[in-house]
């Protein structure tokens, strides 16, 4: 089972990273945009870079023209997400081609769900949140717990 790990740069690739643990043993990429801490990972993993939205227009549709193509080139059959905008066309596109898709709220989000988090939600195979309270307002999210700095 391949896996794409789609997020933005800084935090949430933190996130992501630290439940490598779950992924780690799979074929796996990254698909982010540059940062420092993105830059460091693609000296010893394989990470996709993407134009960084940012909600502007342009920025949105080459993100989506290059994460269409790195989807089709890597035809992964998961995509993990801890979100924002760099990862939103990912988790579309793939759902649009049959591809699972689980979604893992920031942990940031403890009262209502990001905007990335907004618009996966209802499409999501898995969607996960670090705080038990909103699994109340949000009753296809499944708690997790916490993954910062575990």
């Amino acid at each position: 089972m391949k896996i794409c790990l789609a997020c933005s740069g800084g935090g949430h690739l933190d996130e992501l990273l630290n439940i490598r643990s779950a992924y780690e043993s799979h074929p796996h990429y990254y698909v982010t945009f540059e940062r420092p801490n993105s830059a460091e990972l693609s000296k010893t993993r394989r990470v996709q870079f993407v134009e960084c939205p940012s909600r502007n227009l342009l920025k949105t549709i080459r993100n989506f023209i290059q994460s269409w193509k790195i989807l089709r080139r890597e035809n992964p059959q998961v995509v993990i997400s801890t979100g924002a905008d760099a990862a939103l066309a990912t988790c579309l596109l793939a759902k649009l081609t049959g591809k699972k898709v689980i979604f893992i709220e920031s942990m940031a989000r403890a009262q209502d769900l990001s905007l990335s988090g907004k618009i996966i939600y209802p499409f999501a195979d898995l969607f996960i949140v670090q705080w038990k309270e909103l699994t109340a307002r949000y009753p296809k999210a499944v708690f997790g717990g916490c993954i910062y700095g575990s």
